[in-house]
């Protein structure tokens, strides 16, 4: 898949062909990279979802829609919608990425899919970067069913302890393994009432306190 048909795929064509190659340039390899556009990217996508699930959902209170939209925009929702365009293969990265998979990695579809937003939004305004992830998320967003979402384990761990009027988990971040292109964390979860300490690991901080406080609820629930 070449960058210019994955634009094609999200309904946009460049004017400038130098902002769609900036979307997808891994910092690793050199610069100008996509940190940048990526930050751009993240805050547009929050508010078209967040506009569309608003609009959708006239119904919904506040606490409902911010987790249909975590759902929607977390790295997990990214990395699978960019593996459907094929990002991955028009990625440019460094030689260390490219041999350690950086191109499967979550963490870079995700932030090189955010910053394909930022780039169109640079290059046509808001209006097409709006459109262009309602197009990508359609079928998500058709497909969403506000009772059936499935909370996220640090939402459900907290919302189980103040159930039961017991104090919340804290978070303690152990270690940093791995070279700064692939770093793995580990985190412990750490319950005073009852007593329990779990440890995840993950790519990113989020997604090893993920994993503790899943191992953690699993624990607590029968």
């Amino acid at each position: 898949m070449s960058a210019r048909q994955i634009a094609d795929r999200l309904g946009h064509a460049f004017a400038d062909p130098k902002l769609l190659r900036m979307a997808l340039t891994h910092r690793s390899f050199g610069l100008p990279n996509n940190e940048r556009l990526e930050f751009l990217g993240d805050g547009i996508l929050d508010c078209v979802i967040a506009a569309a699930l608003y609009h959708r959902f006239p119904d919904l209170p506040e606490g409902d829609l911010s987790r249909l939209r975590a759902n929607l925009v977390r790295q997990e929702t990214l990395c699978q919608l960019a593996q459907g365009l094929a990002l991955g293969a028009a990625l440019a990265l460094g030689e260390g990425e490219l041999k350690s998979g950086g191109a499967e990695r979550p963490s870079i579809l995700a932030d090189a899919l955010e910053a394909l937003l930022g780039a169109i939004y640079l290059d046509a305004g808001f209006d097409a970067a709006a459109a262009a992830v309602l197009r990508l998320y359609a079928p998500l967003l058709d497909a969403l069913q506000p009772g059936k979402v499935r909370k996220d384990p640090k939402t459900g761990l907290q919302e189980c302890l103040q159930g039961r009027k017991k104090p919340l988990p804290r978070y303690v971040l152990l270690e940093t393994r791995g070279a700064a292109h692939e770093q793995s964390f580990v985190v412990a979860c750490e319950l005073d009432d009852p007593p329990l300490r779990t440890v995840g690991q993950g790519g990113s901080r989020r997604v090893a306190e993920q994993d503790a406080a899943a191992q953690a609820l699993q624990t607590l629930l029968p």
